[in-house]
């Protein structure tokens, strides 16, 4: 018996060293390694399994932690480092675990007594496997995460999937700081030993999720739905059909939509992403990603909540998500997609598929909201992308709010069910398909998604330097209501209805809130700070020498006077970030004897304003600023800050920007500041002036409000010159000036004169209170409006503020 225990450890040790490769997870690995270094650790592991044992001690000895089947010396005494929770896997009780546990704990905290320079800490250690998650096909809600795999049945699978696990390692507990605290009570282990079965329980459901459904089990659960039982006699009765008929009709919708989760799929995908990004990108950097595993632990419904720049999104967040050991979410991907093979993989990887407008048909947009209600009834986490489709100016697009209006009525029907919304900034030094946005805001047609176009797309493929995804700040969708509408429970019909009449304001408001912590994600890098240096200059060129200045103008700004605790900031030089910028190739470089002239090509400033975009809301505010003392030279406090403010609320909508109107004075106080600290402007006693010395750099700064100023200027001299002008009018006749502006005085913006971001100005111009709709008719109401056209009329050039008012004039 000795021998073959011998011979079987060797023989799972070879089997694991060529088979297994597990990911560490963990936010404190480092300490965990340092407390390694000054006291003894105790590993507690879930269940009893040689496999497991063997699995960490190769991470151990990898990672620089002590070997786990090394004893540690205690008073004299040899204890095992390593301590199962439990004997046994197949056996599992609230009050049954590992004697030898409980034994082991107590004599450390003894020896803790009598030895006051001891102080050992405990590690919890869970190592998933993450083969292929059990289907539910009978629709019973079977717990299969804990049941006993027999030795052989578990070498297969650690055989095949033994790559694609994770060992997670927990925070470390110290025993000197429970024994300070609870003295020498021996109920403590107790409480340790419950405590640390709960984290075992919802690690692996963290990582391994819910049970998935089989897309028939679905399939059935979603016909004896009373909500589409309802729906198919209506639609069997408004279509004058057969019942079957209708039936049939709703069979083929739940097909067309629903995903088909295969982990097959998924495992061959992760290692064609993983190989393929990293010749795509330098680093992928992530941000926040604690925030997730936080809420994932609690138990909560995941929604997470990306804007849109490429088709990379959802591939990109997928993988992030895979290799931080969460479950993959279920995606809302549109119809467009669902081409052959595409279609087909993107549902085995979680993709579900929506249309682009649901066309008033009632039965189509009862099945959406009933299959998503179902995916958040169960726990699974879900993605879908509020702006509705990508970018393709690089700002963020206006939220639409169908699925998230689904999303809350599926927590009102689940009222214990928590809903987590997770807003994500993604943002790109290379946006693939940069060049077909400027071509379809040129007026061109867009390329039908398809294979072909697909395989044309690979030719492009090069390194597109860094990619960034931060995890913006939280949501909670239930502390949100209890905080805005505290009587929201009280409100809702669970039989009668699911629409309270606070709802849609509440959704309009939770989008904006979304967009805004979006927005407060964004990152910085060195080719969208570039772009914003090189844009604002003469002929898109600027000697080495000062394009390193305006970095460091900028990125002051941000370290000093930050946007927000979630952005993310370079830490590099300007100088870094600069050479950095240049090995992208966007760029050109014209050697001269006493310093480089950086170029940005005239025929790439189209395509480069996309990256520039990604962050102009982060330099709005100094860019007014800038803009107000460079037409002025000296200004009192007060008027600079009046100014600002009339045009803030403006901006506020229109950018998504984080600031309440009260927080507005602490800002401009700070950025004034920061920017007398770099030598642009002096303050004296209450009046603000330019420093000429550096008046270039203010100038180039200031060229960045530029674009915004004139849209403004444009649509508020409109409602000056036609008191009662439609709706339509306004919109047709600013598209047109816009037009003549770009034309005449050069302004490479696409999206300048973009009717779709017009409309949208117009309708926060309006949201704003400056006009009032009555009949189509809109007129000016606000007492302010002269005023504010006043302050856009002078903030502008003279030549462009005169051909705006000729054509505004112009019936």
């Amino acid at each position: 018996m000795f021998i073959g225990g011998i011979i079987d450890n060797f023989l799972l040790k070879i089997l694991i060293k060529i088979f297994v490769h597990n990911r560490v997870i963990s936010d404190n690995l480092q300490s965990i390694v340092n407390a390694d270094r000054e006291s003894n650790i105790i590993y507690i592991l879930p269940d009893k399994s040689q496999t497991d044992l063997i699995t960490l001690q190769n991470c151990c000895q990898k990672i620089g932690l002590s070997d786990p089947l090394l004893p540690i010396k205690i008073a004299g005494n040899l204890l095992p480092r390593y301590v199962f929770l439990q004997d046994s896997a197949n056996f599992r009780s609230a009050i049954m675990y590992n004697l030898q546990l409980v034994e082991s704990l107590n004599f450390i905290l003894a020896s803790h007594q009598r030895n006051s320079k001891l102080n050992m800490h405990i590690v919890l250690v869970s190592i998933v496997f993450r083969w292929p998650i059990s289907k539910n096909r009978y629709g019973k809600n079977k717990i299969t995460n804990y049941k006993w795999f027999s030795k052989i049945n578990k070498l297969l699978k650690v055989c095949c999937f033994g790559r694609d696990g994770c060992i997670y390692f927990s925070s470390i507990i110290s025993i000197r700081d429970i024994q300070a605290q609870y003295g020498s009570n021996k109920k403590i282990f107790t409480k340790l030993i419950r405590a640390a079965r709960i984290h075992f329980i919802r690690q692996r459901r963290v990582a391994t999720g819910s049970q998935i459904s089989t897309r028939n089990n679905l399939l059935g659960t979603l016909l004896q739905s009373k909500v589409i039982k309802k729906a198919i006699l209506e639609e069997a009765s408004s279509k004058r059909i057969s019942h079957q008929q209708a039936q049939k009709n709703t069979i083929t919708l739940i097909q067309e939509i629903s995903a088909n989760f295969s982990y097959i799929a998924i495992y061959f995908t992760d290692r064609i992403m993983r190989w393929s990004l990293g010749k795509l990108y330098q680093n992928i950097n992530v941000r926040g990603g604690r925030r997730i595993l936080d809420i994932a632990y609690k138990g909560h419904a995941i929604v997470y909540l990306p804007c849109h720049r490429s088709h990379m999104d959802y591939l990109l967040i997928s993988y992030i998500l895979y290799h931080k050991g969460l479950t993959l979410p279920y995606i809302a991907a549109g119809i467009n997609l669902n081409f052959w093979p595409i279609g087909k993989i993107f549902r085995y990887l979680g993709a579900f598929f929506i249309r682009r407008t649901f066309n008033g048909n009632k039965l189509y947009s009862t099945v959406v909201r009933e299959y998503v209600s179902e995916l958040f009834s169960n726990g699974y986490p879900v993605e879908y992308f509020i702006e509705g489709g990508r970018s393709r100016t690089g700002y963020l697009r206006p939220p639409k709010t169908g699925i998230l209006l689904m999303t809350l009525q599926a927590m009102l029907r689940e009222n214990q069910r928590v809903i987590t919304i997770i807003p994500i900034y993604i943002g790109y030094e290379h946006v693939i398909e940069v060049e077909s946005y400027s071509n379809e805001l040129a007026g061109a047609i867009k390329e039908k998604e398809g294979l072909f176009s697909i395989l044309r797309g690979l030719k492009n493929l090069r390194n597109f330097g860094q990619s960034y995804v931060n995890f913006g700040e939280p949501l909670s969708l239930m502390k949100y209501l209890d905080t805005r509408i505290p009587e929201w429970r009280k409100s809702i019909d669970p039989i009668k209805t699911q629409h309270p009449v606070w709802l849609t304001a509440a959704v309009h408001d939770i989008a904006k809130n979304i967009m805004i912590r979006i927005n407060n994600a964004a990152a910085i890098n060195a080719v969208n700070l570039c772009v914003m240096a090189l844009i604002g200059s003469d002929q898109y060129s600027l000697p080495r020498y000062q394009l390193t200045q305006h970095l460091n103008c900028y990125l002051q700004l941000l370290r000093n006077v930050p946007y927000s605790s979630d952005a993310m900031v370079p830490r590099i030089t300007a100088e870094k970030l600069l050479e950095h910028a240049l090995s992208m190739n966007h760029f050109e470089v014209k050697q001269n004897t006493s310093d480089d002239i950086i170029i940005l090509p005239k025929n790439k400033v189209k395509f480069l304003l996309y990256y520039r975009n990604n962050i102009h809301h982060m330099f709005i505010i100094p860019a007014l600023i800038s803009s107000i003392l460079i037409k002025n030279r000296k200004i009192d406090c007060s008027e600079l800050y009046y100014q600002v403010s009339m045009v803030y609320p403006i901006l506020e909508s229109e950018l998504f920007l984080h600031w309440s109107r009260d927080e507005l004075p602490g800002l401009l106080d700070a950025l004034v500041s920061e920017m007398e600290r770099q030598g642009l402007l002096k303050k004296e006693k209450n009046y603000i002036s330019v420093k000429e010395d550096l008046v270039y750099i203010l100038q180039l700064l200031a060229t960045g409000a530029q674009e915004a100023l004139q849209r403004y200027a444009i649509i508020f001299a409109i409602l000056m010159a036609n008191p009662t002008v439609t709706r339509k009018m306004i919109s047709d006749k600013s598209c047109f000036i816009a037009q003549r502006v770009s034309v005449l005085y050069g302004a490479h913006a696409l999206e300048f004169f973009d009717k779709t971001i017009l409309n949208t100005l117009i309708f926060t111009i309006r949201h704003q209170g400056y006009m009032q709709e009555s009949n189509d008719l809109q007129y000016p109401q606000d007492k302010h409006l002269k005023n504010i056209y006043t302050i856009l009329s002078n903030l502008i050039p003279q030549d462009i503020r005169i051909t705006i008012e000729r054509f505004a004039i112009d019936k």
